[in-house]
């Protein structure tokens, strides 16, 4: 095992930057103010929430994770955002609609004072949506230029240490890796000479990498998973992870296919899904912006089950994606889940699962989680892709050559012994021989 780092101490501000100020992003924000003022409780995020045990069982030693390694207290976040639609902070959410007025109105203060920087934004690329808070510049090397100075700017202003950056925004288009993301010197020519293969999302990447700024990306979006700006986090030490947060159907998808994968139960075919009437649900309305939330769901089930190594199981599985826009639900999403399975002697069975889960709701202790996480990992000296972050999303980045592990409750451990590590205890292996 490699040398532990010396995790700094996490003092001063923290700098939470929120590339979109829709339902995610304030639903965040409005929950850890309302954490921090004493009037809800964190609940789903590991951070605040999860004990992490340490040495053998009959130690008894299960502190919070909070208090075992340094993290950032909430104390201590600083919050920043740019989006399309110039709302500050309680009027976005109030549009989103997530959050009721109970627990709007105490904080309505706090709220109003966020208020969007001008976004970096393209209708090409994300074209159910539009707005006026939008940056203009002759090139998107110039677009990207003017978010560093954004990031400098709010460092200075208010007073930061440290800041790490979390995409909130919309889905955008599909899109392939190609010759302009191969290397960061394609990547800036490409974006002196506005290539369309350079999305947004990309440009926010690179201002975070560049700027020394940790990044995750909670959309699809190939935004950092390329190879040129995957080599520039790396040589600069910043730690970046995504992508797509993994909250309702691929949440329970990645919890009951584990468990039929271990107990070798087969899978003829597995149909899912969703209605959801929020931005996000108006967005993936656009075929091509489908196509890439199609893509993060579609390839859970292929890595996860291994195919190729159990072809009498799921060498034939049918796996079916939809998305249906449908205004009146909200952000209070529906997912339909029908999975075909098959047990001894090839006898058919069926799973039906109907979640009726709140999007925002499950997406928020995720930033927040990732937040704290980043910075850790920045503190410690870690860069590049933290695969030990691939708990939180739905499509995990890994390293060239490596498959992304899907197994929700792998990638649990991973986090978890990758915490004991950075920690000074020892990584668990479950064995129990000394019992």
């Amino acid at each position: 095992m490699s040398d532990r780092p010396q995790v700094q101490d996490a003092t001063g501000r923290l700098g939470v930057l929120l590339p979109g100020f829709g339902a995610v992003a304030t639903t965040f924000v409005a929950g850890v103010e309302a954490v921090r003022l004493g009037l809800t409780r964190p609940i789903g995020s590991l951070t605040q929430m999860n004990t992490i045990r340490l040495g053998k069982r009959t130690e008894s030693r299960t502190p919070l994770i909070k208090d075992f390694i340094s993290l950032s207290s909430l104390k201590d976040l600083v919050f920043g955002a740019w989006d399309p639609i110039p709302e500050n902070g309680y009027a976005s959410a109030k549009t989103a609609g997530v959050l009721e007025g109970r627990h709007l109105d105490p904080i309505r203060g706090f709220l109003e004072g966020i208020e969007p920087m001008s976004a970096v934004f393209d209708k090409e690329y994300v074209r159910r949506l539009d707005g006026t808070n939008v940056k203009v510049g002759a090139t998107k090397r110039d677009l990207a230029e003017q978010l560093r100075t954004d990031i400098r700017r709010f460092k200075k202003d208010h007073g930061c240490e440290r800041l790490v950056m979390i995409w909130c925004g919309s889905t955008e288009i599909f899109l392939r890796p190609g010759v302009a993301h191969g290397s960061l010197e394609a990547l800036e020519a490409a974006m002196e000479a506005n290539d369309p293969a350079i999305a947004p999302s990309m440009l926010y990447a690179y201002a975070a990498i560049m700027e020394g700024v940790p990044y995750a990306n909670g959309a699809p979006n190939l935004s950092a998973d390329t190879r040129g700006l995957e080599a520039a986090a790396e040589e600069r030490g910043v730690p970046i992870a995504g992508k797509d947060f993994k909250t309702g159907q691929t949440l329970i998808k990645t919890i009951l296919a584990p468990g039929l994968k271990a107990r070798m139960l087969g899978i003829d075919g597995w149909f899912s899904t969703n209605i959801l009437g929020n931005r996000d649900g108006e967005v993936l309305d656009d075929p091509d912006s489908f196509k890439t939330k199609e893509e993060s769901k579609l390839g859970v089930l292929q890595h996860l089950l291994q195919p190729e190594l159990y072809p009498e199981l799921y060498g034939d599985l049918y796996h079916k994606v939809r998305i249906n826009y449908y205004p009146p639900r909200g952000d209070n999403k529906e997912g339909w889940d029908n999975i075909d399975i098959v047990g001894w002697m090839g006898y058919p069975m069926q799973i039906k699962v109907d979640f009726l889960c709140r999007d925002s709701i499950l997406a928020a202790p995720i930033v927040l989680d990732l937040a704290l996480f980043l910075d850790l990992a920045a503190r410690a000296g870690l860069s590049g892709i933290q695969e030990w972050l691939s708990f939180y999303f739905k499509s995990p980045q890994s390293a060239e050559g490596l498959y992304p592990e899907h197994d929700l409750f792998i990638q649990h451990r991973k986090l978890k012994n990758t915490l004991r590590w950075l920690g000074g205890e020892e990584p668990l292996t479950h064995l129990g021989l000394d019992y």
